[in-house]
């Protein structure tokens, strides 16, 4: 139906006719004259039509914003002093010669000149999808996959599919349940990742596998999470934390010199323990200066409460975090803001000094509790903070969970407010997690239960649990964690240590992972793995604010389908076919 695409027009066709099909973005009758502009998923370009063609030009005059078209004309330069300097096809425009109405459209819905919200964009996604970053978001990401696959293509993975009926996996999140027919009171869970699955290929001696799969979690949801989201999975046999680190590495380079022209430069490492102690997160944004400084060491002796119950607690921290030059510029009424900004996260309060004249020493120190601070301990303070005149320190002071949140929200709501915030790409590998984390007394695996820990035996393991560290690996681009893996357990002995940490009896590992269990027992390769959140890289790379921009059909914060009304009710005779009750209150 058509010869040629909108948005690759150029002057190389002057002269030639072509044929295009697409939408009426806009129409411009200037009394002599129709003007157009016609677009398809390339791009848009001029279309003239001529009064003196009165039929075609009569037909034009009925056309109106997404109207679908088949047009035919010749490809005509612009005048010099016409040249559309903003469009891609801004050199031509094309003379029409015969117009097709292919459909009419209604009224639309959403006017895109005005504010739309979200709600109204996701239930008239079909149309929303047709504005030019939407476009542009889904045309990228397909590049970007494309990109990918060539890549692990040529390093020798091979692109294997995983089931997506299974047995619930433990990764930290309600699975989605399917009821099976077949099997009555039985049910398939969706893969919350195909972890289970990509260490039986490595055991099957596949040794190099990845996939670009369909996830599904039962979460709340925030701007980067879906219920439903792809991930770029990788699994190798043969290889170390470090060489999976490197290959995948390369991979993100390629990626980004190939789709945005950026040179990332090789990656710096940090550990989770340095990473939280200088900047309370375990995906920290770079691009930010600020960084928390401990201060516990100085105020064990203090009279405040406040500063000194933490400083002695083992579980407790005080950090201080420092902005330069913003004392004059950050009122009370912003220091109040941000002592209930930390209260989101638990924090208690907010201390603060300003430094208005450094050289001045106490005198030149503004804040409410400067007489709970010995001339030691502010002078301490001070110099470990690199405190200067014009400087604001606030102080986070509470066990060491509550600090590094708050402080670290704090830290990014601060680089964002006083505009300290690089616009340059910072990547990062955070290393050396810790292997459980305690909740209630209860420890909990700080990744997956298959996660191998760092240099020591299972009996080891056994006896220090708390202190042990896992070979694990996140990458962080700009403050978001795009991609996470580990070296995996290949020794039963060590699988079954593991469990038991966890509370996992053995009745209970063999009921859930038997068939892996099983497996381990038949000469497994070491092996090791990782996973990115595709959408989220995209996310990053379109400079979006939310992966819904990048993802053709998203759902809510809701979990649900505005477009298609989902999830939905299901008819009496297929519950019952399934063995299935649905009892609901009334004000469900």
């Amino acid at each position: 139906m058509r010869s040629h695409y909108c948005g690759q027009l150029e002057t190389s066709l002057v002269n030639e006719t072509i044929t295009l099909c697409g939408w009426v973005n806009k129409r411009r009758d200037l009394g002599g004259l129709i003007f157009i502009d016609m677009r398809d998923r390339t791009g848009l370009v001029q279309v003239v039509f001529d009064p003196d063609q009165a039929a075609l030009f009569d037909t034009a005059n009925s056309l109106r914003q997404e109207f679908c078209i088949q047009l035919t004309g010749v490809v005509r330069a612009r005048p010099d002093s016409q040249v559309n300097a903003t469009m891609a096809t801004g050199a031509v425009e094309v003379m029409a010669t015969e117009l097709t109405i292919l459909n009419r459209s209604a009224p639309l819905p959403i006017d895109f000149n005005q504010h739309v919200s979200e709600e109204q964009r996701l239930r008239f996604r079909y149309l929303d999808l047709r504005r030019p970053n939407m476009n542009h978001n889904l045309q990228f990401r397909a590049r970007v996959t494309a990109a990918v696959r060539r890549f692990m293509d040529s390093a020798g993975f091979l692109d294997i599919e995983t089931p997506m009926l299974t047995r619930a996996t433990p990764e930290g999140a309600r699975d989605y349940l399917v009821p099976s027919r077949t099997h009555k009171g039985k049910f398939f869970a969706l893969p919350q990742s195909p972890q289970l699955f990509k260490q039986l290929l490595m055991m099957s001696g596949f040794d190099r596998y990845y996939q670009i799969v369909k996830c599904f979690r039962d979460e709340d949801l925030r701007a980067d999470r879906q219920p439903e989201f792809t991930q770029i999975d990788i699994e190798t046999s043969f290889m170390s934390a470090e060489q999976v680190m490197e290959v995948t590495e390369r991979m993100v380079q390629n990626l980004f010199r190939e789709m945005l022209e950026v040179d990332l430069g090789a990656f710096p490492q940090m550990t989770w323990h340095e990473a939280m102690r200088r900047f309370g997160s375990d995906k920290p944004d770079l691009r930010n200066p600020l960084e928390l400084v401990d201060v516990a060491d100085l105020l064990t002796d203090v009279e405040f409460k406040v500063f000194s119950g933490p400083a002695n607690d083992p579980k407790g921290r005080v950090a201080a975090l420092k902005v330069p030059g913003q004392a004059e510029s950050i009122s009370r009424k912003n220091i109040d803001e941000y002592t209930q900004f930390v209260g989101i996260y638990g924090a208690k309060g907010l201390a603060w000094m300003k430094i208005n004249d450094r050289a001045a020493g106490r005198d030149g120190v503004q804040s409410p509790v400067l007489k709970f601070i010995p001339d030691a301990a502010l002078e301490g303070i001070l110099e470990r903070t690199d405190a200067n005149t014009g400087d604001i320190i606030f102080f986070g002071a509470d066990s060491a969970t509550v600090v590094a949140e708050a402080m670290g929200a704090l830290r990014l709501k601060l680089g964002q407010d006083c505009g300290l915030v690089s616009d340059e790409w910072k990547p990062l590998w955070v290393i050396d997690f810790p292997m459980f984390e305690e909740h209630d007394g209860q420890l909990y695996a700080i990744h997956h239960p298959f996660t191998s820990p760092v240099n020591t035996t299972a009996e080891e393991l056994k006896a220090n649990p708390t202190t042990a560290l896992s070979n694990a690996y996140d990458m962080v681009l700009n403050g978001v964690e795009v991609g996470g893996g580990s070296v995996r357990i290949h020794d039963s002995e060590m699988q079954q240590a593991v469990f038991e940490i966890l509370g996992i009896s053995k009745a209970e590992a063999q009921e859930k992972f038997g068939f892996l269990l099983e497996a381990l027992k038949y000469g497994t390769p070491p092996h090791a793995g990782l996973a990115f959140g595709l959408d989220r890289l995209v996310m990053l790379m379109v400079g979006a604010s939310s992966i819904r921009d990048v993802i053709a059909f998203p759902k809510t914060t809701t979990a649900a389908c505005v477009l298609t009304d989902a999830p939905g009710l299901a008819n009496a005779d297929a519950l019952q076919e399934l063995s299935i009750a649905v009892s609901l209150k009334e004000t469900e």
